[in-house]
């Protein structure tokens, strides 16, 4: 009983705590730490201990994949230099600077452990900058990356822990680490993406929307404990998965699928990404308590906090000077990547099949897309800026903390400087970022997808539509022959289903169809099928070849799965 009515209060917290954040502009995750670390400390509520298995298992897959599944792979794709320089060479550099700054500070913490620490602290956690910076209108770019990097680097961070928690066993070797690290990731990414494939497969077949909800809530773990399992990266394995899956939905799944997984799953990931900030607070005063006890002085632990988060902020700004200077050459290097193919082609003798030259047209029209978003979007030293200063730290941070072995000299006061840093960042970076975004774009960013930009996508789906209409209606036999009055109503359909963005586009008179022909309603029904899987298909391809921006796609895609959740209603309704 006691523990439901937490729960029940829990909940209370979490929604009336993300109502507060929105209505006074605070991000709802640095509300949270604060309210968890006032709760705490009141008489009635117990010292809260959460174990790093709750986390690391029960907590970080689903999380990570409600994440990935949202991520465009374009826009991943594009933005994989940054996200890896971020991701996995940041968070090395960073654990190694770290480590080294906390062993020449208190020398009596073996350099391993200290590098251990450095892992734990070095993974950034993108919820509450990401927040931020769609509410203010921080770049598209920007915000992609923030959010591809959150995915890649705990399983560099975990990966690199488990090396520094060997090394302080004394079973440290730089090529056996290196090696044990690659194996990590390349086991991960076989069954990530294997674990893709086959569920989305089984996913695809099912009709019945219930048991299609509960094996989604499964993927997740179905990937991660399998990789664990093998001694590979986990929740890299989730990621991967969570890409396929989300990439691939738009083509295997039908539209009330889609539209249930988005919803559930952006529950899901309400509920855990709010509930760990708000456990984040609660727990401060069991870190206390166990510090308190020990011999190690607890005004220390402050110190060398602010110690590590200005390590932290130094290493971050300084990664940014080279990665945003590297990022100046991808227009040349798609330029000649471009002017590669079209030689190969050129050379190529002979004549290739429709199927092949379509997909020689993609692949082109992907190049120039690619060209354009980079002059479009090329990354500054503004973008720099805002992502130097969205290194918030978060849950991996205190979930990996408490998973440091108990046998690690000053354990406790570890945690509790990993939490610190997490509560520093986050109140530093968060309560900041908003004047900082102000303050370079001043007139906003232009996030998201303008109103032409929408238009020109609505437009291309509609008349690929049309053009579907002609051609069955071309095709029909003369004894089912559909009348003009059928066929508008078709076309109308076909722009209705984009009305929700394409505010620009003209109006069409609404037209009525008497109940009692059957006939024509059939018709019409087969007519707007078809020109909704034209749409479809459209879609599909302006996303492949990326020439519109993923917000734009996505917004065209939630219009045409409504739409079709009207024509084709779900099972049973």
């Amino acid at each position: 009983m006691e523990y439901g009515l937490l729960l029940v209060i829990g909940v209370v917290v979490l929604v009336g705590t993300s109502i507060l954040g929105s209505r006074i502009g605070i991000a709802a995750p640095l509300l949270l730490v604060v309210v968890g670390i006032v709760a705490g400390y009141l008489p009635f509520v117990p010292l809260v201990e959460v174990t790093p298995e709750l986390i690391l298992l029960g907590v970080l897959p689903p999380l990570l994949y409600a994440a990935a599944v949202n991520v465009p792979l374009i826009d991943f794709r594009r933005n994989l230099k940054p996200v890896v320089g971020l991701s996995v060479v940041l968070v090395i550099i960073s654990a190694v600077v770290v480590g080294v700054v906390l062993h020449m500070i208190v020398p009596d913490i073996p350099l391993p452990a200290a590098i251990a620490l450095g892992a734990v602290v070095s993974p950034t956690d993108a919820v509450a900058a990401t927040s931020i910076g769609k509410r203010l209108g921080m770049p598209d770019r920007v915000v992609a990356i923030l959010e591809g990097e959150s995915l890649v680097n705990d399983a560099t961070s975990l990966v690199l822990l488990k090396t520094a928690i060997a090394a302080v066993a004394g079973s440290f070797l730089f090529w056996e680490a290196a090696g044990s690290f690659a194996y990590s990731v390349t086991v991960a990414l076989i069954v990530g993406g294997l674990m893709g494939v086959v569920t989305v497969w089984i996913r695809s077949k099912l009709n019945n929307p219930v048991y299609d909800t509960m094996v989604s809530f499964v993927v997740p773990f179905v990937a991660f404990i399998p990789a664990e399992e093998l001694g590979a990266s986990g929740v890299l394995a989730v990621v991967v998965t969570g890409l396929y899956t989300g990439h691939h939905a738009a083509r295997r799944f039908n539209a009330t699928a889609r539209m249930n997984e988005r919803l559930n799953w952006r529950t899901v990931q309400f509920v855990l990404e709010n509930g760990v900030f708000l456990l984040m607070g609660l727990q401060l005063h069991g870190l206390v308590e166990q510090v308190h006890d020990s011999n190690f002085v607890l005004a220390h632990v402050p110190f060398i906090a602010l110690a590590v988060v200005g390590v932290l902020i130094v290493c971050r700004a300084l990664f940014m000077v080279p990665l945003i200077w590297s990022m100046r050459g991808t227009v040349r290097s798609y330029q000649r990547r471009k002017r590669s193919f079209t030689r190969a082609v050129d050379r190529s003798s002979t004549v290739p099949s429709a199927r092949k030259q379509r997909r020689r047209d993609l692949l082109e029209q992907r190049m120039h897309a690619d060209i354009a978003h980079e002059r479009d979007q090329q990354l500054g030293w503004r973008e720099g800026a805002v992502l130097s200063w969205s290194g918030m730290r978060g849950v991996v941070t205190l979930a990996a903390a408490q998973s440091i072995p108990i046998t690690i000299p000053y354990r406790p006061q570890l945690i509790m400087v990993a939490f610190a840093v997490a509560v520093l960042t986050l109140l530093l970076h968060g309560l900041t970022l908003p004047a900082l975004i102000h303050r370079l774009w001043p007139r906003g960013a232009g996030a998201g997808a303008s109103a032409a930009e929408l238009a020109a996508l609505s437009g291309d789906l509609i008349e690929a539509a049309n053009g579907a209409i002609d051609d069955a209606l071309a095709n029909e036999t003369p004894d089912r022959d559909v009348s003009d009055r059928v066929a508008e109503r078709a076309r109308a359909s076909a722009k209705n289903a984009l009305a929700p963005i394409a505010f620009a586009l003209p109006e069409t008179d609404a037209l009525a169809l008497a109940p009692h022909l059957e006939s024509p309603a059939h018709a019409y029904l087969k007519l707007a099928r078809t020109a909704l899987e034209a749409q479809r298909a459209a879609l599909l391809e302006e996303r492949a070849i990326g020439r519109y921006s993923s917000h734009a796609l996505r917004a065209a895609e939630l219009a045409l799965d409504a739409h079709e959740a009207r024509l084709a209603p779900p099972p049973g309704h």
